[in-house]
């Protein structure tokens, strides 16, 4: 039984590296006026780090070639509560990092200032992006260098940060099913309130009609 457990942790610990291995990345097409946005789901008390370089477009050789000096990228970043924790501008190519405390959605936008430069005027960008999200952030080569780490202690590092980023992505999902569990019991609770609403009104509107029809029959000296 024993040796089963070790085995599935085991297991679990070659899955973590082996998906923890990918790096994600992807480009994304922008005009001189226009902003792109992305949603990140963060935990709480993470670190993100944003990695990016921005090409223009030659229409002489019809290729994207590296930006010219002088054109900027405009990163904010605002978490859930709408509240803005970074608002910069950047160069052409960059880096920019913000630590989460609220968690939940974190929008991050991007937009040129090439509207500030005739040259680059109504261009077409692209951007490459590569966001990097808790212990993905870290540069291990450089960790080990500065403290002098062999491969075991480094490995074991690398670990005990894997689980402590799994631990607060639990958390995460903790929160997210209690607020879909408060957001449940409420929408019930209204939909309650509402049928009684409507049954009392049902029953004043009868009660309404009979005492008219009593009255108009009163009138009319049927009884």
């Amino acid at each position: 039984m024993v040796a089963a457990r070790m085995q599935l942790t085991l297991y679990t610990v070659l899955l973590l590296n082996f998906f923890n291995s990918f790096v994600s990345a992807l480009y994304f097409h922008i005009g001189e006026t226009e902003k792109k946005c992305f949603i990140e789901e963060i935990p709480d008390e993470t670190m993100i780090i944003g990695n990016y370089r921005v090409q223009l477009y030659d229409k002489m050789k019809e290729e994207y070639m590296p930006a010219t000096q002088g054109l900027g990228m405009f990163v904010e970043v605002k978490d859930p509560d709408e509240k803005v924790i970074l608002s910069r501008q950047y160069g052409s190519e960059g880096r920019f990092t913000f630590t989460s405390h609220t968690p939940g959605e974190h929008q991050i936008c991007l937009h040129s200032n090439s509207s500030k430069f005739s040259l680059f005027a109504g261009g077409m960008l692209r951007v490459h992006l590569d966001i990097q999200v808790g212990e993905h952030t870290n540069n291990y080569a450089e960790i080990a260098a500065k403290d002098k780490l062999t491969e075991l202690q480094l490995r074991v590092r690398q670990l005990v940060e894997q689980v402590d980023q799994v631990q607060k992505e639990q958390n995460y999902q903790r929160y997210r099913e209690e607020r879909f569990r408060q957001t449940s019991e409420s929408t019930n609770q209204r939909v309650l309130w509402w049928s009684i609403v409507q049954t009392l009104i049902l029953v004043a509107i009868g009660f309404w009609q009979m005492r008219h029809l009593k009255s108009f029959f009163e009138a009319k000296k049927l009884v």
